[in-house]
């Protein structure tokens, strides 16, 4: 092997170490949100009608679907429904009820009929973080894909809500929200 090979070869060893070793340090943590107001609780935020309004945008950025979401919420003790009624800027219609359960120190588990096994969720400070599966349908076939999922209490009325869909790992777009309290 050439000297210039060589080099050329450790420099890109050396660069992805250093991307590996950066983007572990990049990604947020829930306990960063913990001393962030206004609290989030979530029973009391998803409580009643709310109203949303969101996007998904592809990777590059493009906006690829705008739809509106009326949501009507109902606790039971630790017990919770959202029942969600999605309306698409293409005129389609879709429907998911969501069931969480409140677990001990800020986890919830959250269950839909698209939803491939449990959605786990942990709350702190202002902030809620899911991560679970989606059963996404596209074009007559239906994908599983990774959604990580971040929402934030702005005020009493207000959340916002990023998420990030990928496939093995591979970032396919974002969700953004904008969630209302009637």
């Amino acid at each position: 092997m050439t000297h210039r090979r060589l080099f050329s070869a450790l420099a890109l060893a050396a660069a992805l170490a250093t991307a590996l070793t950066l983007g572990g340090c990049a990604s947020q943590q829930i306990d960063n949100y913990a001393n962030e107001k206004p609290a989030l609780d979530l029973q009391q935020y998803f409580n009643g009608t709310l109203d949303a309004y969101g996007i998904f945008t592809d990777r590059s950025g493009q906006v690829v679907k705008r739809f509106s979401v009326v949501m009507v919420c109902t606790w039971n003790g630790n017990e919770g429904t959202l029942d969600e009624d999605f309306t698409y800027s293409d005129g389609t219609k879709q429907k998911r009820v969501w069931h969480l359960t409140k677990q001990a120190d800020g986890h919830f588990v959250g269950r839909a009929d698209d939803v491939v096994g449990e959605a786990l969720g942990e709350s702190r400070g202002n902030t809620l973080h899911w991560n679970y599966t989606l059963a996404l349908p596209v074009d007559g076939t239906v994908y599983q894909v990774q959604f990580d999922d971040w929402m934030y209490l702005m005020g009493e009325r207000v959340m916002l809500n990023k998420a990030t869909m990928s496939k093995f790992g591979v970032r396919l777009g974002e969700v953004t929200l904008s969630f209302t309290k009637r």
